[in-house]
């Protein structure tokens, strides 16, 4: 498929130090922004490697992963703006360590560069009283007796200020990969507050685990000015979310107070999911029996587990797809071809390139080529 040509939003943001407006530029007259990708002990390898893929949509971003011990010898500095994934915060902040923590601190508030924290790095960011963190945002996380609330796809939506960020969706129902979250609020003694930019609208209570209506309402995006640096946090993971990954690298252009670019509307796609799904007990059980089913010798079961699996929007189920690119069945190799393109998962394209390269039936290599231009 052929890439429309990149085109910059006219909008007005605020710098890591000064306003800034975007100009008209297209990436090929932009500076390439660097992006940090934690990768040490507590960031899940999964994340970091979905977090790196949604930053790639963006070509004026290189993106990478960065160690706990890279930090330490001053890599960091040679960055924009590092992003903590999903995982676990206080994981990652251990691995950090104490020197790290420093680094990263100096990092937002004196070097005036951007942090941003997905879901665990939301936890790691926030400035909640007795939770390891690095204070960095003004948020607590509530209900921590029901940290482990859930996972599937949340419903979340945008305040006037969330437009200023992501103008693409207006008036549109909204839903984002969820794993076990944070719950945000302000803290009302808190010298500077952070800007809500995004809210629940699921009440995550599967199995009546957690109490009913804690999310609601409750604040699911959010941005604040921390020194000289920008913070941007987000409970759930647009990363891992077909249609809206490309809000992860926005998300940067954000912190660091560059021009914000428009993206290739293939990429844009909050239109495909209408309803909140929650995996409650009933769900999981009939999640791992369909996990079971790709292993039939039957190809329609095997299609028909992939249908399955991705109509409850589950979030594993899309890496298994890359091993179906490998199966005896043509069929199943197509589909699972289909919906890696559907699930936008530019990860797989090795994968897909090698499984092109043996390929011997003509259909199967043409959804192949279809998938890899699509994902490229």
């Amino acid at each position: 498929m052929r890439i429309s040509v990149m085109i910059v939003i006219m909008l007005s943001l605020f710098a890591c130090q000064n306003e800034k407006k975007s100009n008209n530029k297209s990436y090929e007259n932009l500076e390439k922004l660097k992006i940090a990708v934690f990768s040490g002990d507590g960031a899940g390898a999964v994340s970091v490697i979905e977090t790196i893929e949604a930053l790639k949509i963006d070509k004026g971003i290189e993106a990478m992963a960065l160690s706990a011990s890279e930090i330490q010898e001053g890599t960091l500095s040679k960055f924009d703006a590092l992003i903590f994934p999903g995982g676990s915060g206080s994981k990652q902040l251990l691995s950090l360590g104490e020197k790290g923590q420093e680094i990263v601190t100096a990092f937002v508030e004196k070097e005036g560069k951007g942090v941003i924290g997905i879901c665990a790095g939301a936890y790691l960011l926030s400035s909640t009283v007795g939770y390891p963190n690095l204070k960095l945002a003004s948020s607590i996380h509530i209900d921590r007796a029901h940290y482990n609330r859930g996972r599937g796809l949340v419903e979340f939506e945008l305040t006037a200020a969330g437009f200023k960020v992501f103008p693409e969706l207006e008036n549109k129902r909204l839903f984002a990969q969820y794993y076990d979250g944070p719950v945000l609020v302000k803290n009302d003694s808190a010298e500077f507050q952070f800007e809500e930019l995004g809210k629940y609208v699921t009440d995550i209570h599967p199995d009546d685990f957690a109490p009913e209506g804690i999310t609601p309402g409750k604040t699911f995006i959010l941005q604040q000015k921390k020194g000289k640096g920008k913070v941007f946090l987000i409970a759930g993971h647009t990363e891992s979310t077909p249609g809206m990954r490309w809000m992860v690298p926005r998300m940067a252009r954000w912190v660091c107070g560059s021009e914000l670019v428009s993206y290739n509307q293939k990429w844009i796609r909050p239109q495909i999911n209408n309803k909140a799904i929650i995996f409650d007990k009933a769900l999981k059980k009939e999640e791992k029996k369909q996990f079971w089913l790709l292993f039939s010798e039957n190809p329609q079961e095997q299609v028909q587990a992939i249908k399955t699996l991705y109509s409850y929007r589950s979030r594993p189920a899309v890496r298994w797809n890359i091993g179906l690119l490998r199966s005896v069945n043509p069929e199943t190799r197509q589909f699972a071809a289909k919906m890696l393109k559907q699930t936008e998962y530019s990860y797989a394209i090795q994968d897909l390139e090698i499984a092109l390269k043996i390929e011997k039936d003509s259909l199967t290599k043409t959804i192949l080529k279809e998938t890899i231009a699509f994902l490229k």
